[in-house]
């Protein structure tokens, strides 16, 4: 059975997860830690627990989305996958990390391109990638069928969607994606987001002012 822990990490406030099931075997995705106590957290909980990373997944690329890839890939010797539109925003993170005040960042490389659609395996587990472009232009999604879950990025959060006036973003295009890919899923879909607590695609179709029924674009 999947189980899901978050923490929040970074000055950005962004949630981490740790995805598992009975065998133990790992998914991290977004891996936001940059603090040596944030890494202590997340490697403690890791070695509690006996899991076994495989791999990390990063929804899309942003800085707080990524913090902690060099951590993680380091300490578990694991692989780092994301969309292949996500490759030159990690690339251009370096160039502006220490203005956020992360001069201590590390950068990290993909080491496989993930695809909508590619399954993707750990343990027991599969997880369908949904490509949700808008707030980044290679942001996937990660949809768990049989709990009805979804880790769902900086794409749809309880009351509010992804900000779309960073590089790549375009606020349409992520209007149209949560419209025809999220909200396709089912409306008792649980939804993780990368930011503030968990909500439901039920939920957002009635109530999101950005994308639910009553919303005005």
């Amino acid at each position: 059975m999947l189980q899901i822990k978050s923490f929040t990490f970074n000055p950005f406030s962004e949630n981490t997860y740790i995805l598992f099931d009975e065998t133990k075997e790992a998914l991290i995705i977004d891996p936001g830690c940059y603090e040596k106590q944030e890494k202590g957290i997340l490697y403690d909980f890791i070695t509690k627990e006996q899991l076994k990373p495989v791999k990390i997944i990063n929804t899309h690329c942003h800085i707080d989305h990524v913090l902690g890839n060099a951590f993680m890939k380091k300490t578990y010797n694991i692989p780092l996958w994301f969309h292949a539109e996500e490759e030159p925003i990690l690339k251009a993170v370096s160039s502006y990390s220490s203005n956020y005040g992360f001069a201590q960042y590390q950068e990290s490389s993909v080491d496989h391109l993930l695809q909508e659609g590619e399954i993707v395996k750990f343990g027991n587990t599969e997880l369908m990638p949904i490509w949700v472009p808008g707030h980044s232009p290679g942001h996937l999604v990660l949809y768990h069928q049989a709990s009805k879950t979804c880790i769902a990025g900086d794409t749809l959060f309880q009351g509010s969607i992804g900000r779309t006036d960073l590089p790549g973003g375009d606020h349409n295009t992520l209007i149209n994606a949560i419209k025809e890919k999220l909200f396709n899923l089912p409306d008792d879909v649980v939804i993780y987001p990368g930011h503030g607590p968990t909500t439901t695609i039920g939920f957002e179709k009635l109530n999101n002012p950005f994308v639910g029924k009553n919303a005005v674009n």
